[in-house]
């Protein structure tokens, strides 16, 4: 990670010292609606989608159970003494 530096400002007056907590609560307002607004996007209620996406993701899924279910499989009979399945030998 790269630190961050920051100036140092010198305050001699209570003037200025205000002045940067007014910069400050400035900056905080800003940040505070900026989150609220992305918080708010997170939970927007999605679009209904047509029976022709609920088809077509039905499908996706389906597809990809199918793959994850080849592919434990294979795993399963390369590697299954790491899982606690050991190959019985045939005499």
């Amino acid at each position: 990670m790269t630190s961050v530096k920051r100036l140092l400002r010198e305050y001699r007056t209570l003037d200025e010292i205000r002045e940067r907590k007014d910069e400050l609560l400035d900056e905080l307002r800003q940040d505070s609606t900026k989150m609220s607004t992305m918080w708010n996007q997170v939970f927007l209620k999605r679009e209904e989608n047509s029976k022709g996406d609920y088809i077509a993701s039905l499908v996706s899924n389906g597809v990809m159970a199918f793959d994850a279910f080849l592919l434990i499989r294979k795993l399963m009979k390369g590697y299954g003494y790491l899982f606690g399945k050991s190959k019985k030998k045939k005499r």
